[in-house]
């Protein structure tokens, strides 16, 4: 699922409890890493993250199924060529806490450096 698929089901998503679940389904469709990728472990995450890169495909997993959920649509607009990936994150309105939000700047500040 691209991005923009991502996002138009989330925001019909009204309810914060339900967006969240939504968010952890799409941890489901995480990609999983080739062999080959190149990968790093995030710090600054609540979570234990690994970004990984294949060419010009990035991968990732987390040990959390709402943080799979959350790289999953990272990953999915930097894949899909989003060039602000803070302010389109925070376009979607996450009902996240702060230590999960440390985590969304560390894995975006990690993307930033790669492109």
């Amino acid at each position: 699922m691209n991005y923009s698929e991502i996002k138009k089901l989330l925001m019909r998503i009204e309810d914060p409890a339900l967006r969240l679940e939504f968010v952890m389904d799409l941890g489901k469709q995480l990609a999983s890493t080739p062999k080959e990728a190149l990968c790093a472990e995030i710090s600054g995450c609540a979570s234990r993250v690994q970004i990984c890169r294949h060419g010009d495909i990035f991968y990732g997993s987390a040990d959390s199924a709402l943080v799979r959920g959350i790289i999953t649509i990272i990953l999915a607009m930097a894949n899909d060529g989003v060039s602000d990936l803070r302010g389109e994150f925070n376009s979607l309105n996450l009902n996240l806490g702060a230590g999960r939000l440390n985590g969304v700047e560390s894995v975006i500040s990690f993307l930033e450096s790669m492109v």
